[in-house]
């Protein structure tokens, strides 16, 4: 199999392209990536050392997306502008442009070649207001989702693709499921073999965290090196909670999509840690603290953040009825991998992260 893997030098890309490398050493993995984030770079060696190959191009660019001499089979997006705040702090253009008019130039590209797409969209496709609108409880750590719904699609479980989409949920998620939907246009069209992945929120070693996007990583990062962090809005105690999805259980996921095409085509899939994997701001500190040694004075501010969600939770029933998969790492678990990869790499990371 011959597959690009657009965003392949950042977090998810670098990681889905060496994995597969590794369990498929016939396959050729060619990696394309800007280069734009900051870190990215240290992912290069990583790439060459897994005999990935490497393209320095960015996918706003139809000339960059042009292999006279290359035939792809399959093509994983995993580029993006991931911050919830694109748009809204900054200007609007850089966030349409890599989010929606990069995916037309790749589904192009996809359809050039006859080749299959998986998307990587997010659940922030969403809407914010409607999310709000769950009903929960409070509880000493941590907000609570309520089995009782007036809204259809969600439950203590979470988020199911039957979730309401009506009205606004940023810039970045509309751009996300803009490009969904483009992707169907594709699909019916183009004849473009399709799977869509509604990921919650993604981590794992070598993602370079930052206050708007990569938040366990930065916050293992802040404990390690003694820097600040805040707990911002819901009454300053840190209990907005999120699932956390392992890069290695989504690569699992993955490869059983890529590997079963005829069985998911079409799939619209939410996918992310669930409930059992979940944590809350004040529960992720406490596992920072446990794991670091390190005890931090958290700031805490009670006025809600633009954009912010309470609760966000995936309700994996869907997916795992269609392929079998379910996400096998625990917070714990994470955090003490994350800590430990911080720690072996302190020379490269310490510039990037603090």
């Amino acid at each position: 199999m011959h597959i690009l893997i657009t965003g392949g030098a950042g977090f998810v890309g670098s990681n889905l392209a060496i994995k597969l490398k590794a369990k498929y050493p016939d396959y050729k993995i060619v990696a394309l990536d800007n280069l734009k984030r900051r870190g990215s770079e240290l992912n290069l060696v990583r790439l060459r050392d897994s005999e990935v190959a490497f393209v320095h191009g960015d996918i706003r660019n139809k000339e960059d997306l042009y292999f006279e001499k290359e035939r792809f089979d399959l093509i994983i997006d995993a580029s993006a502008e991931p911050s919830v705040l694109a748009g809204i702090t900054s200007p609007v253009d850089q966030v349409i442009n890599n989010n929606l008019t990069g995916t037309v130039n790749i589904l192009e590209l996809a359809r050039k070649h006859g080749a299959a797409f998986v998307f990587l969209s997010t659940s922030r496709i969403y809407p914010v207001a409607t999310l709000e609108q769950v009903r929960f409880t409070e509880e000493e750590t941590r907000f609570r989702w309520l089995d009782e719904q007036e809204l259809p699609g969600v439950s203590s479980a979470g988020v199911t693709e039957h979730f309401p989409l009506g009205g606004s949920r940023t810039f970045y998620g509309a751009t996300k499921l803009a490009s969904e939907l483009l992707i169907q246009e594709y699909q019916a069209h183009s004849g473009v073999k399709a799977i869509i992945n509604r990921c919650g929120v993604i981590t794992g070693p070598w993602q370079m965290g930052k206050v708007d996007q990569g938040v366990v990583v930065l916050w293992v990062a802040r404990h390690l090196f003694k820097g600040q962090l805040g707990y911002f809005g819901y009454g300053g105690e840190g209990k907005q909670v999120r699932d956390l999805l392992h890069v290695n259980d989504l690569f699992d996921l993955i490869d059983y999509q890529i590997h079963h095409l005829d069985a998911v085509d079409g799939g619209i899939f939410n996918a992310g840690g669930g409930v059992d994997c979940s944590v809350s701001l004040q529960e992720l500190t406490h596992l920072c603290e446990k794991y670091t040694g390190n005890t931090l004075n958290i700031v805490r501010q009670k006025e809600n953040r633009v954009a912010d969600i309470r609760v966000y939770l995936t309700d994996n029933s869907f997916v795992q009825k269609v392929t079998g998969w379910a996400p096998k790492y625990t917070p714990d678990k994470i955090i003490e991998e994350i800590t430990g990869w911080i720690i072996a790499n302190e020379k490269d990371l310490k510039p990037i992260l603090t």
